[in-house]
């Protein structure tokens, strides 16, 4: 499966201009409320007319502003799932499953329980969907999809009503029948955890443009701008210049303190505005008995306890800043973290990211 999209859309005021691309993966569209990422989705599907540009899926083109082509939704073999699943009540699990399915009654129940069976829903086929759990209909749901062998799934937000047990597993479903059938998905949320757990490719959106695209993990670990970083939930980040540079690393001034940098953007020189990153999982807290890189004396100001982890907010002796450590529990007991204020931190410099300066 390949699918090349690069269209603008409108929706009212809101202005949609993306470039997304994918094969036979997962690729998360990432981005708070309002980016795009549903509308995207539409337009995909059929069911928003984009105002310019061109969507292929394997060679096929669905849309093509220049050459008025327009496929119809039923003619683009894409599996539509979102969070309200619109199951029909006054139908069987099996009946919704093969819902607009050719062929005669027998053909279609088969196809039907084939699809249901996938999912692990052997036996319910003759249930009402009101009797089914909450993760039992989203379960149904995909089956209706899959039961027509579409070419893509179009995911939006489809487990966000459900609590976090039945959520996580059927992330697991998604992800195995993903690798079991060779399908390619397109994938929304807003939930960072899931988008991280599920995503070969990430996408980020803000106000309908696409800020970076590429692995989670690199797209995690290197942010191209401020508004890429905070939209990741780093709270760790500050406006400073760069005073000298090296081939493994930047020194960077934060007020008066003075970090060593080992990942940037390309591109920056000594004397350039620019704002660095450090999420909160990676400062260390030590306890000062042996020297580290981009250490300095800091006090806890604050704290927040969250059962698996703590929330420190850390004061700087020498001024700057606030901060901000994620402590898991266990290290946080160990090293007794409730009775002593005063610390050690340690801000290694593969996990201080700079970015040139914006906003």
């Amino acid at each position: 499966m390949s699918l090349e999209a690069a269209f603008t859309a409108h929706a009212g005021r809101f202005s949609l201009d993306v470039a997304v691309e994918a094969s036979d993966e997962i690729v998360v569209l990432f981005g708070a409320s309002g980016a795009g990422k549903s509308l995207t989705l539409r337009a995909i599907a059929g069911l928003t007319r984009p105002t310019s540009g061109r969507i292929v899926l394997d060679g096929e083109v669905l849309f093509d502003a220049a050459e008025g082509i327009d496929l119809p939704p039923e003619a683009r073999r894409t599996g539509y799932v979102v969070q309200e699943m619109a199951l029909f009540p006054h139908l069987s699990v099996w009946e919704n499953v093969a819902f607009a399915l050719p062929g005669t009654r027998a053909d279609r129940r088969s196809r039907a329980e084939a699809s249901l069976a996938t999912l692990g829903l052997e036996g319910v086929g003759d249930r009402d969907p009101g009797t089914l759990s909450g993760g039992q209909r989203q379960r149904v749901a995909l089956a209706r999809v899959l039961v027509r062998d579409v070419r893509l799934l179009l995911l939006d937000e489809p487990f966000s009503a459900l609590d976090d047990a039945i959520r996580r597993s059927l992330r697991l479903e998604l992800r195995r029948l993903q690798l079991e059938l060779g399908r390619g998905a397109l994938f929304v949320t807003h939930d960072l955890r899931e988008a991280y757990l599920l995503a070969d490719r990430f996408v980020v959106l803000n106000a309908g443009r696409v800020l970076q695209a590429g692995t989670p993990g690199d797209v995690f670990s290197r942010p191209v701008s401020r508004r890429v970083a905070e939209l990741l939930g780093v709270r760790n980040l500050y406006r400073g210049r760069v005073v000298a540079t090296a081939p493994d690393s930047l020194e960077v001034e934060v007020g008066p303190l003075r970090w060593r940098c080992a990942s940037w953007v390309e591109g920056l020189r000594v004397g350039d505005a620019v704002d660095v990153a450090v999420r909160s999982e990676r400062v260390v807290l030590r306890r000062g008995d042996r020297p580290a890189v981009n250490a300095l004396d800091a006090v806890v100001e604050s704290e927040e306890a969250y059962g698996a982890s703590h929330l420190l907010q850390m004061r700087p002796l020498a001024g700057g800043p606030l901060i901000e450590v994620d402590m898991p529990a266990r290290p946080y007991e160990v090293l007794g973290v409730a009775t002593q204020k005063q610390w050690l931190l340690e801000l290694p410099a593969a996990d201080l990211h700079v970015m040139r300066a914006s906003g």
